[in-house]
């Protein structure tokens, strides 16, 4: 096996920026640990809100937290009452800091492989074919414009006794192109024969820095498609991991 490098760190400074921006020398592991913390507390909290990723940015005694967020308004809350509880919660995390929350909207949530493995990962424990989940994850995010898409699922798939993993691989990801938009998720589904991993990778294009502009290169072929699985393949499908 080859050694593994997560896309979006291989990127970062290049085609990707920090998801935490600030630098200290002295308090460097105290902060890190903090922004682990913060990111956590916000993710437990609003699952079922779809945040992809959090960003975080420090000045001086200040801490300001952009959430992004396929569903905000579980985030805000009625007149702003949910988000000014988060705000308070953080500020005991940060140790009295003043703490600043932004919530932005996730446009495409198709396009966020976060959120495609966290749902893949809700189906996966309520039972659903992982075959199932992974092609329907796979056809959202080809018709919301991917242009290319894999996923694993590795584990004790179907409960059966041996270990393995699943690929599913369409259209172009590729990884070794350091100006290729590729965006990175990963999640644990918890089933009672075990913990099962997925991993997604998804290709959203080309990016070149025009001055300080940066230009998403437009593929000339079309986006390959997938086929929605039928559900007597899904009988077949669930018969066979049975055996």
């Amino acid at each position: 096996m080859g050694q593994k490098v997560n896309p979006i760190g291989l990127r970062i400074g290049i085609v990707k920026d920090w998801p935490s921006k600030w630098f200290s020398s002295r308090h460097y592991t105290e902060w890190v640990l903090e922004d682990i913390k913060i990111r956590d507390h916000i993710k437990s909290r609003f699952k079922q809100a779809g945040i992809p990723r959090v960003e975080i940015e420090r000045k001086a005694n200040t801490v300001i937290i952009t959430v992004y967020a396929a569903r905000p308004g579980m985030l805000i809350g009625l007149r702003g009452r949910t988000i000014e509880q988060l705000r308070q919660q953080l500020q005991e995390i940060t140790k009295g800091k003043e703490v600043y929350i932004h919530v932005r909207e996730v446009e495409k949530p198709e396009l966020e492989a976060q959120l495609l493995a966290e749902s893949i990962v809700q189906q996966i424990e309520r039972r659903v074919s992982h075959k199932r989940a992974m092609r329907q994850a796979a056809l959202r995010a080809l018709n919301a414009g991917a242009l290319g898409i894999k996923i694993i699922v590795a584990g004790r798939l179907g409960g059966a006794e041996l270990a393995r993993d699943e690929k599913l691989h369409i259209g172009r990801v590729p990884l070794n192109t350091l100006r290729a938009d590729i965006d990175y998720g990963f999640d644990e589904a918890w089933t009672k024969w075990g913990r099962i991993g997925v991993h997604v990778w998804l290709y959203k294009g080309e990016i070149l820095e025009k001055g300080k502009e940066r230009v998403v290169l437009a593929q000339q072929r079309q986006p390959a498609q997938v086929v929605a699985v039928s559900s007597e393949e899904e009988e077949l499908e669930e018969e066979e991991g049975g055996e």
